[in-house]
């Protein structure tokens, strides 16, 4: 077995990281407080090749690996944890894309790998998020177009999005998840309007609700067939969520190496407080998780870039990945006492960051379910 990265990955992470730690992490509270990510700035990192590595170079990718697509993800996190959402929406929506439409990706993708279009994925529901396969809005065809109609919640860049990955019913609602389809949907059409939650963390992204009042779009946007949708969604998961852990790990790893530096800085009783086992040995566990995490994050790209099977794996890093992050942060934000509570020092963002990642993109509920399935098979899932 070799644990090691090949040279080219290092040069990568060691280019990526230059970079973030450069010109990401000094505005990362400012991004915040804008609610929004500058488009120059995805320009930026699409010249340098940093979002969209992965993907086939006809759809502007660089043709690279899943496992050097997380280590560009996980120092972009480290940096600026909304900024990383940039690249995991891409690999995401842009494999999707590429593998089930080509034509489509075409003209879409490499304006994706460029930083010049931002391409969102549109799946909860108001009333669906872990349900995803009872979706409400309606997607009606009306000779050579689709009549759009409802509502979707809790969407990632809702209003910055340029085009959406739209997963919506064209049949009935018996058929749940057989009943789904995918489309491509410019978010400039007549009738489709969003707006922007007040939330907690990941401002910048802007998590919102997308609503479609009749809207009209070209039967040409159908990605594959209908009723095929809800399959290359969950497929994409297991890939998606190797990344968020990733996109996790990356910015509590940052607060560990500022923490331990501080335990050696900060003195009390006369001594550092590195030498108070109290102070410690919380550190020393996480510090213990996180890399078993990250191991696992990377083992799960590894078996995707084998073709191998990793639905379980990708299920264990979601629900896991998220939740030790923030408890590692929120142990970071402590030992640092009064001064870890202001927002002079970044374990108050990151924390309120990283807690979105234990309610989207599946719930550690679901995923511990997914686990029980792929362990003893479906006599684990109670609603089938």
């Amino acid at each position: 077995m070799d644990f090691d990265f090949t040279e080219d990955q290092i040069a990568i992470a060691d280019a990526v990281r230059r970079y973030a730690e450069d010109k990401l992490a000094p505005e990362y509270q400012a991004r915040e407080i804008a609610g929004k990510i500058d488009r120059a700035l995805l320009k930026e990192m699409g010249d340098l090749g940093f979002i969209g590595a992965e993907l086939p170079t006809e759809f502007g990718g660089l043709g690279l690996d899943a496992v050097t697509a997380g280590v560009i993800v996980e120092q972009i996190a480290r940096a600026d944890f909304n900024v990383s959402y940039v690249q995991l929406l891409a690999s995401l929506n842009g494999s999707l894309l590429a593998q089930a439409a080509p034509d489509l990706a075409a003209d879409i993708v490499p304006g994706v790998c460029a930083g010049e279009l931002i391409l969102g994925l549109g799946l909860t529901e108001p009333g669906g998020g872990s349900d995803a396969g009872n979706l409400q809005l309606r997607a009606d065809l009306q000779g050579d177009k689709y009549i759009l109609s409802g509502e979707k919640a809790s969407i990632s860049f809702a209003s910055q999005s340029d085009f959406l990955l739209l997963f919506a019913r064209t049949g009935t609602p018996e058929e749940k998840a057989k009943g789904v389809s995918a489309f491509l949907v410019p978010m400039d059409l007549p009738g489709i309007t969003a707006t922007d939650y007040d939330d907690l963390g990941t401002r910048a992204v802007g998590r919102g609700s997308i609503f479609f009042d009749q809207v009209e779009l070209s039967a040409k946007y159908l990605i594959g067939e209908e009723g095929k949708g809800f399959g290359k969604i969950m497929h994409g998961f297991d890939y998606s969520r190797a990344l968020i852990a990733l996109q996790c790990l990356a910015p509590a790893m940052a607060s560990m190496e500022e923490t331990w530096q501080y335990t050696t800085e900060r003195h009390a009783f006369g001594l550092p407080i590195a030498k108070y086992q109290g102070v410690t040995e919380p550190l020393a566990v996480f510090d213990t998780q996180l890399l078993a995490a990250q191991l696992l994050a990377y083992k799960t790209l590894w078996l995707r870039d084998q073709g191998r099977p990793h639905t379980k794996e990708a299920a264990m890093l979601k629900w896991w990945g998220p939740k030790l992050a923030y408890d590692a942060i929120h142990q970071c934000l402590l030992t640092h006492g009064h001064m870890g509570y202001t927002k002079e020092l970044p374990h108050q963002q990151r924390l309120r960051d990283v807690l979105g990642l234990q309610i989207g993109d599946g719930t550690a509920q679901i995923q511990k379910m997914i686990i029980a399935r792929e362990t003893v098979g479906r006599v684990a899932v109670p609603y089938g």
